[in-house]
């Protein structure tokens, strides 16, 4: 098979590159007989920081064939590295390494309180036991996945053990997500100093600065959250409704404040279908984040806050191509005139 080639204006600089995939590498040192695929405006490859393939509904044991058909759908949509923060089980070997599956992360199982989470899904160590039940899991796969809370009257995970479990992950090598859709819970993951806030919808906007300083990262989950608005607003009074509306209503505020505090901010979408990446990025921009960051917190910011570089010598072969800047044309985003995966072509 010839080697691949591509060219134009590569982001987050739009500075003009020429690049060939020496197998799974980019270099810009010509590569005889390459086969130049396309030009014009180059991403490295869409994130999809949250994700959890494998499973067609909640409590559903994984499924290798809706797996595949997840990833597959990931990697249709330009999305060419994902992290899956809580799976319905360890993956398998090529979870993550497939021709036809984006490269992949993963937390393994949720690890949950007792009586907490959905039914079916997660590991549910006893409090003694969780930091070394999460050093465990992120010194084989890199992360480790807490429901800190979950629901209205639920308790939120005491700061103190929360603590410990990020000293032991840390210790281990690896990385921290926290579930948390209150505002204690969202107290609670900032002062433990967990590695990334996933959802965090009642999230206290003065705990911002001190996430940016910290280096603790943000998921919002915009578009699934913000989706389920107007159904949950339709429904009778109650201490969940009140709760949701609440939070969600101004979960696109805080995503925005969280970008203008410098915030590292990831873009994931976290529920069905799969591939609806280029939804949150609409969601974030609609919420006032430029197009500039939306596209970042998909693309170039999410790979390197996830270990990989973007279009650079010697970076890994992965590539979005679009006709014009899709930081003046989100409608770009919709229709990649290319898309390149490990050095391969996967669409055009």
């Amino acid at each position: 098979m010839a080697a691949l080639r591509v060219r134009g204006f590569a982001l987050p600089e739009g500075e003009p590159v020429d690049l060939y995939a020496d197998g799974d590498r980019w270099t810009t040192d010509p590569v005889a007989g390459a086969e130049l695929v396309a030009e014009g405006w180059l991403l490295p490859g869409l994130v999809d920081a949250h994700t959890h393939p494998g499973a067609e509904k909640p409590g559903d044991p994984m499924d290798l064939d809706v797996l595949r058909e997840d990833l597959r759908a990931h990697l249709a949509s330009g999305v060419t590295l994902i992290r899956a923060p809580g799976l319905v089980d360890d993956p398998p070997d090529w979870f993550g390494r497939t021709r036809d599956g984006p490269r992949a992360v993963h937390a393994g199982p949720w690890l949950a309180q007792h009586g907490q989470f959905m039914a079916g899904w997660g590991r549910r160590p006893d409090p003694a036991e969780l930091p070394a039940v999460a050093a465990e899991q992120a010194a084989r796969t890199g992360w480790a996945k807490v429901v800190i809370d979950w629901s209205v009257d639920d308790e939120v995970m005491p700061v103190e053990l929360l603590r410990e479990v990020v000293a032991g992950v840390h210790a281990a090598g690896g990385r921290l997500a926290a579930h948390t859709q209150h505002p204690a819970g969202g107290v609670v993951a900032v002062e433990a100093g967990v590695d990334s806030v996933e959802h965090g919808m009642g999230l206290d906007p003065q705990l911002l600065p001190r996430m940016a300083e910290q280096g603790t990262a943000l998921t919002p989950t915009l578009s699934v959250i913000t989706g389920s608005l107007a159904r949950v607003s339709a429904g009778p009074d109650s201490p969940r409704r009140r709760w949701y509306v609440s939070g969600a209503s101004v979960h696109g505020r805080l995503t925005a404040a969280a970008v203008e505090a410098g915030v590292t901010v990831l873009a994931g979408t976290d529920s069905r279908p799969h591939g609806g990446i280029v939804g949150e990025v609409r969601a974030m921009v609609e919420a006032g984040v430029a197009p500039h960051a939306a596209i970042a917190a998909a693309s170039w910011t999410a790979r390197a806050y996830l270990g990989l570089p973007g279009l650079s010598d010697g970076a890994p072969a992965d590539a979005v191509v679009f006709d014009a800047d899709p930081r003046t044309d989100l409608g770009q985003l919709d229709r990649p005139r290319a898309v390149i995966a490990r050095g391969r072509r996967v669409s055009s």
